[in-house]
């Protein structure tokens, strides 16, 4: 079982002058402590997750401080991207790290984000599938046709070279679809409890794994990397405490998850219908909701307990959400506790992932 921190909630509208400070000293205690990898997302036109525009930049600023973790977007939102950008963008951040980019990748899906090309939006997973092609082949060296500004057809290369021969793929992934097609391309994957059952996460890991060995791919060599809110202290009433209201927050938010947590009396509710303490009393159902069984939040006792059940589940990376809100020493102080934790599940087996 790896472990590794995930960033994707940072307050964008924030004026203080360290804003990127738990993402840094985040990364920083990982490279210490032996965590797998650092993710990074990319946000847009919000202040939820608005301090992540572009996880390039972001692992640029975590290779410069960092050894020996991955740096892993988590994740490009490929129809928003031109591909030679994306490959130019992280052979840097490869180099700069000496070979530890590792790239996840996602077709996108709130509306106002495709302001970049509105014409993708409508096939934005098949645009997403041929560009990763593209992305991988540029990694390779290989060129590609493409009409310059005076349409003549041109042969494009881009670099720098990278270190790393293959590019690490990882496809966000919910569906049993993208599951199979993941497998199908070799690719790695990163999913969410927040939507789904331990039960079908472990059904939908099957597949995956079948259609790894379908494709001519080892099927254990592919890993599943869990994105899960974590906060963990020796007190669980301390943890409730601290991490209600950010929580909270970050549901308010994601109002779909709040709707799916309260089942089909809310089905078809529109938050801009409720009364402030409707809101609220539905804020708060949604909480323990996800709180008894979709977070990894509570003591080390509770949390080990937890993890153990993701990895029966077929889960063998624990992805760590930090940036929900919770103040940043109380971060840092469960993050020690993770790291005790980590000692318990992690391998002496060096973290291998799918190249393809």
């Amino acid at each position: 079982m790896d472990f590794s921190l995930f960033y994707f909630s940072g307050n964008g509208s924030t004026t203080c002058q360290d804003k990127y400070r738990l993402l840094l000293e985040g990364a920083k205690f990982a490279d210490r402590n032996g965590f797998s990898a650092v993710w990074v997302p990319e946000r847009h036109f919000d202040a939820f997750g608005g301090l992540y525009p572009n996880p390039s930049v972001a692992g640029a600023a975590i290779s410069t401080i960092t050894e020996n973790i991955q740096i892993r977007s988590g994740s490009i939102v490929v129809p928003l991207q031109n591909p030679l950008r994306v490959a130019e963008e992280w052979a840097m951040v490869d180099n700069l790290s000496s070979g530890r980019a590792s790239l996840s990748f996602a077709p996108g899906w709130h509306p106002n984000d495709f302001v970049f090309y509105p014409e993708k939006y409508a096939n934005k997973k098949a645009i997403m599938w041929r560009d990763i092609e593209v992305i991988k082949n540029l990694w390779r060296g290989e060129s590609i046709d493409l009409k310059n500004g005076t349409n003549k057809s041109i042969s494009v290369k881009t670099f720098p070279h990278p270190i790393q021969k293959e590019l690490p793929v990882w496809i966000t992934a919910l569906s049993d679809e993208t599951f199979i097609d993941s497998g199908r391309i070799g690719a790695n994957i990163l999913t969410s409890p927040l939507y789904q059952s331990l039960n079908e996460i472990l059904r939908k890991v099957s597949l995956y794994r079948q259609s790894l060995a379908e494709n001519g791919y080892d099927p254990e060599a592919g890993k599943v990397a869990l994105m899960i809110h974590t906060f963990i202290d020796e007190d669980i009433n301390t943890v409730r405490q601290k991490v209600k209201t950010p929580f909270k927050n970050y549901l308010k938010t994601h109002f779909d998850l709040v709707v799916k947590s309260a089942g089909d009396l809310w089905a078809s509710v529109d938050p801009e219908m409720l009364t402030p303490q409707d809101l609220e009393d539905l804020l708060d159902f949604s909480f323990e909701t996800y709180f008894d069984g979709k977070v990894l939040m509570g003591t080390p006792e509770d949390c080990k307990q937890k993890i153990d059940d993701l990895r029966q589940a077929g889960v063998d990376d624990v992805a760590a959400l930090i940036d929900f809100g919770v103040e940043f020493d109380w971060v840092m102080e469960s993050l020690q506790h993770l790291n005790e934790i980590k000692q318990v599940f992690t391998s002496s087996q060096p973290a291998q992932t799918l190249a393809c």
